[in-house]
């Protein structure tokens, strides 16, 4: 039992559950099953976005352009759908997952030949993509009556009470632990972030392992810009502005570490969860948006202490561990 309070996304489940119950005490309907389905509805994009970066941090990088990568991928299937209603939905799906694979393939090469710090490199794009955004549309908005009703409806539509949107970011929670627990891209991300040295000398190639971490990040954030652009029914420059640093947010808050190499796909999930949470709770309770931002800024500061604690009595173990290995030889 004990073992099981300590483990991070129990903790973090509890506290998502005491806040709900706290919450619910000042909103009677907050704690309904039809407005906790909305909660989940409402963080789906996150979840997917954090997911990406989740991926791109375990491998002890960062992507800090996944959000303008959303923002142009979304305008540019969004005025493929006002130019040619005729195309099918489902090539324009894949149109956005490959336009975000493409752009996320630039930043992972980057990182990968040139070997420029991630953190620079998507600094770099993600100013980029924000300006293709606006070359792009000329600044102009795709709004609902451009978009055909079929591209518009699909995310919306309700099955099993829940709609499109929340049953896509479920299977990519699924698709996602099984990708990074079973495979040999998932090994090769943690032992990259992990212990660099010796995933080289393991023989992995820990440059095209980040590369296929920026693709994969690419990709799903052009999967959310079709999420995004049909949910809202418009597409602007600005769209999804700050998401980079809410997807970092909730890798943080579940227990990824920002040094690579540790985390888990739910802690992942319940640190969007828990900002979902929070989003949508405090308005309801009268708190205005700039103290919801230091709430969050406050929550984020803390998981990262509690996540460098963590790592360094975990260092401290495994030395205790070899002192006294060293001392029954």
């Amino acid at each position: 039992m004990a073992k099981l309070i300590r483990k991070r996304e129990t903790l973090l489940f509890a506290i998502i559950v005491l806040m709900i119950g706290i919450f619910s005490t000042r909103a009677a309907d907050f704690a309904t099953p039809d407005n906790l389905a909305g909660i989940f509805n409402d963080t789906a994009i996150l979840i997917i976005l954090a997911l990406a970066q989740m991926t791109v941090i375990l491998t002890k990088s960062i992507d800090l352009s996944v959000a303008a990568n959303l923002a142009f991928t979304g305008m540019a299937i969004a005025m493929m759908n006002a130019a040619f209603p005729g195309l099918p939905l489902i090539l324009l799906i894949l149109a956005a997952v490959v336009i975000g694979a493409a752009l996320g393939s630039i930043n992972g090469f980057l990182v990968w030949r040139l070997e420029i710090p991630p953190i620079v490199v998507t600094l770099g794009t993600l100013t980029i993509y924000r300006g293709m955004a606006f070359v792009l549309s000329g600044g102009a908005w795709v709004n609902a009556h451009q978009m055909t009703p079929t591209f518009l409806a699909v995310p919306r539509t309700p099955i099993l009470g829940l709609p499109v949107l929340g049953w896509v970011a479920i299977i990519i929670v699924a698709l996602m632990y099984m990708l990074l627990r079973y495979s040999q891209f998932g090994r090769s991300a943690y032992a990259t972030g992990g212990n660099p040295t010796a995933a080289v000398y393991a023989g992995i190639d820990t440059g095209r392992t980040k590369f296929l971490a920026f693709v994969l990040s690419g990709a799903l954030a052009g999967l959310s810009s079709y999420l995004w652009v049909s949910r809202y029914a418009v597409a602007y420059v600005d769209i999804a502005n700050g998401f980079e640093l809410d997807s970092v947010a909730a890798c943080v808050i579940g227990g990824i570490s920002i040094a690579g190499g540790v985390g888990s796909v739910a802690g992942t999930v319940l640190g969007a969860l828990f900002l979902g949470v929070i989003k949508n709770a405090l308005p309801v309770i009268g708190i205005s948006p700039f103290t919801q931002m230091a709430i969050s800024g406050t929550v984020i500061i803390l998981a990262v202490v509690f996540n460098a604690r963590r790592e360094r009595n975990r260092g401290r173990i495994i030395l205790r561990d070899r002192a006294a290995a060293e001392v029954a030889a």
